[in-house]
């Protein structure tokens, strides 16, 4: 039987919105004026991403990505980009919408800082509810499924692990939840999201 919950953790990708890589790089090299070949090295084959994800500062990241493509990047132009490869998932929403109103709820995820100012222009409904409770894995310095950030995640939104309830698309970032004294869920989808809200009594 699941222990009580105090506290919902979320991932992003794949949990509250499907997410299209190509999108993205497609968006951005249309706005730059560049080949999507092009964006795609410079973005994630030379690794610049995962260093992002990882702990790079925002500056350093838009300045390298910038001199790889010859361009300036702005903030804005990559929120445009990382917005239009983003379709949310709007029963999974609607249902965290009602949880939110009687239980505190998180996000931690695997992406850079940037990532917190442009989830709430996704998620507008939720912004209020997830303010200062967005957390990143570029700015946490480390990456799921390492369960020292699922440690590190609990300490700063004054949650107990115990009592926290964590849901990611991926099993390998759910076991690491696990690792690290939460309750962890995979879903995939808003039957398998229902499900889970269901069997902890959070529906």
């Amino acid at each position: 039987m699941p222990r009580v919950i105090e506290c919902l953790l979320l991932d992003f990708d794949g949990v509250l919105v499907r997410y299209a890589r190509h999108l993205r790089v497609r968006h951005l090299a249309a706005s730059v004026g560049c080949s999507p070949a092009h964006v795609q090295a410079a973005l994630f084959d030379s690794g610049l991403e995962r260093a992002y994800d990882t702990g790079m500062a925002t500056d350093a990241y838009l300045r390298q990505l910038g001199e790889a493509l010859h361009v300036t990047i702005s903030s804005a132009q990559w929120q445009a980009a990382r917005i239009a490869a983003c379709a949310p998932e709007a029963g999974v929403i609607e249902r965290i919408e009602r949880i939110a109103r009687t239980l505190p709820i998180g996000i931690l995820t695997n992406n850079g800082a940037l990532m917190a100012q442009t989830i709430p222009l996704l998620l507008p409904s939720l912004a209020g509810a997830l303010h200062g409770r967005i957390l990143c894995s570029g700015a946490l310095g480390r990456r799921k499924p390492d369960p020292a950030v699922f440690t590190q995640a609990v300490a700063l939104l004054g949650a107990r692990a115990e009592r926290t309830l964590f849901i990611d698309d991926l099993f390998t970032n759910v076991r690491g939840a696990r690792q690290a004294g939460l309750q962890a869920e995979t879903a995939t989808d808003r039957r398998a999201f229902g499900k889970v809200i269901k069997r902890y009594a959070l529906a």
